[in-house]
C-alpha cells in the first residue's frame, strides 16, 4: 500500500465505518495518546523499565499503526498530501545534512 492508497483507504473507513472524522484538535490529543503507548512499550522493551502485568499483551507494530492511522487522518483533514510532504522533507534533510552524519564523530567514529 502506498503512503497515497493509504490516506484514501483511511478516509473510505472513517466515512463508512468511523462516519466522520473528529475534529483536529480532538485528533491531536488522540496522536499525543498513542505516541505515549509507543513510547511506553519502547521504554519497557529497549529501555530500563520492566512490563508491568497489563502490558504484557502489549503490541508493537500495532501502537505504530494506531500512531500512522491518526496522523493519516490529521494530513486527510488538513489537505496535506503525505507523500509529497516526505519527499519535500527527504530533500530538505539531504540537503541540510549532506555531511553532517558523516562528520559526526559521535556516530561515525
Amino acid at each position: 500500500m502506498t503512503i497515497n492508497e493509504a490516506q484514501e483507504t483511511v478516509d473510505e473507513w472513517i466515512k463508512t465505518t468511523g462516519i466522520r472524522y473528529f475534529n483536529e484538535l480532538t485528533n491531536t490529543a488522540i496522536l499525543m495518546e498513542e505516541v505515549g503507548e509507543v513510547a511506553r512499550i519502547m521504554a519497557r522493551k529497549y529501555g530500563e523499565q520492566s512490563f508491568k502485568k497489563s502490558d504484557e499483551s502489549v503490541n508493537l507494530a500495532d501502537e505504530m499503526a494506531d500512531v500512522m492511522f491518526v496522523l493519516i487522518c490529521l494530513a486527510n483533514q488538513t489537505g496535506i498530501n503525505l507523500t509529497e510532504a516526505l519527499q519535500k522533507n527527504l530533500e530538505k534533510k539531504t540537503i541540510r545534512d549532506a555531511d553532517r552524519h558523516k562528520n559526526n564523530k559521535k556516530i561515525n567514529p
